[in-house]
């Protein structure tokens, strides 16, 4: 099951589907069949075989919850801290142009913290603090605003006007005046 926002289960509901699978492993020591359990139960046939494996390898105390499954590792004390360590710039930390990207980020976050974050792991951080990505505009090294600011005052009017001329049997919305 996906979660479309990236979260989890809450706390409530992950009690609720524990209890589901604790409920299943009563049902498998008496015997039941997985498909009548699914049914009872309200779940796949395919959750309860994949409970029913873990219960014959580890007993019901495999089916209890682990948590959640992953706990956000930075601190909000030391997320205030790589704030202050960005807002040194990436030149402070060893990069020559002004540019954080999200590998940047995480290798901040390893020296800092001495944690080990996926790329998207960084971006959701960044984004669950209220952080956005930005995307630099890419222009040519070569160019000159001056000559495309002339080039859109007159030639680009000269070419806007020559449009196909319209003539008789032309699929043209406008139609030319009759003689």
């Amino acid at each position: 099951m996906r979660y479309p926002q990236g979260g989890g289960l809450t706390a409530e509901r992950q009690q609720f589907r524990e209890q589901l699978r604790l409920q299943a492993a009563e049902r498998f020591e008496r015997g039941d069949a997985s498909a009548l359990i699914a049914k009872d139960l309200r779940v796949s046939v395919r959750s309860v075989q994949r409970w029913r494996r873990t219960w014959s390898e580890g007993g019901p105390r495999a089916l209890r919850s682990q948590g959640p499954a992953s706990l956000p590792w930075l601190s909000e004390e030391q997320f205030a801290q790589l704030e202050r360590e960005l807002a040194q710039g990436p030149a402070a930390h060893g990069w020559e142009d002004q540019r954080w990207t999200l590998s940047r980020v995480k290798t901040v976050i390893g020296r800092r913290f001495q944690l080990t974050y996926t790329v998207q792991g960084v971006r959701k951080l960044l984004v669950r603090h209220g952080w956005s990505c930005q995307v630099p505009a890419r222009r040519a090294v070569e160019r000159d605003d001056e000559a495309v600011a002339g080039w859109v005052k007159e030639v680009w009017p000269c070419a806007e006007g020559s449009r196909r001329p319209v003539e008789p049997g032309s699929s043209s919305k406008t139609k030319p005046a009759s003689p």
